[in-house]
């Protein structure tokens, strides 16, 4: 809420309204016109105004504007007039929900979601999910229900896709490979080390021989020989 400014006043018109329904400023010294033009000009500049505060300001300044005319006509402080400001602040507060509810369809509207509804509980008031209960004709038979069913299947366009074909590769444990290496150390006294790494399928069975003969190595089952810088490795069984 803006601050008005008038000769005898200046502030927030809530403040207004309780200085003079507690009788420190009289009322006749206001003038509502340059209070009322202030906020004119305020809704004309101003962006995104809240509907409830322009509800508010509606809401003050008729009870300004009615305390105003029975202070200047005081024949008119009857109960009939009581009722009739209790039903313009009622119709105001209604405008204001008015306007608000009419931002949400508008929201909702923007969003693409034109349809909602609300949700019940068993009372049939709104809040909660309503239990589903599925009730069937009494006539209705199992093979009714089999036969709409393959009905609907057969409507249904069968949509297959052909599954990506990936080639497993052979999986070859460390005690797999040092099974093998001790099979065949059994029949000969050494091997190889290259001639039995270019055996190998695949990058990951090199790898397995390797550490299958290191393994063996450490346990002192097997050494490695080499008679120069560079040249053949062998593997000899101890």
């Amino acid at each position: 809420m803006i601050d008005f400014r008038t000769d005898k006043f200046q502030g927030p018109l809530g403040l207004l309204l309780q200085l003079i329904e507690s009788e420190q400023m009289d009322i006749t010294e206001i003038a509502l016109a340059t209070i009322a033009d202030q906020y004119v000009s305020y809704v004309e500049t101003a962006e995104n105004i809240d509907p409830e505060e322009i509800a508010d300001f509606l809401v003050i300044a008729a009870r300004l504007l009615y305390i105003k005319s029975k202070a200047l006509l005081p024949y008119l402080q009857t109960e009939v007039e009581e009722d009739d400001l209790g039903d313009l602040e009622r119709q105001l507060r209604m405008y204001k929900e008015f306007i608000e509810a009419s931002l949400k369809v508008a929201d909702l509207i923007g969003r693409g979601q034109m349809m909602f509804a609300p949700s019940f509980n068993k009372s049939g008031r709104r809040g909660e999910q309503p239990d589903i209960i599925f009730s069937p004709p009494l006539k209705l038979q199992a093979t009714d229900l089999e036969t709409t069913w393959r009905q609907l299947l057969a409507r249904l366009k069968k949509i297959e896709k052909p599954l990506p074909e990936e080639r497993l590769e052979i999986k070859i444990s460390i005690d797999e490979r040092i099974s093998h290496i001790r099979a065949l150390l059994a029949d000969q006294l050494s091997l190889s080390f290259q001639r039995f790494l270019e055996k190998a399928q695949s990058r990951v069975e090199v790898i397995v021989n390797i550490l299958a003969v290191l393994e063996l190595a450490k346990q002192r089952e097997l050494i490695f020989e080499q008679e120069e810088l560079f040249s053949e490795i062998r593997v000899l069984k101890i």
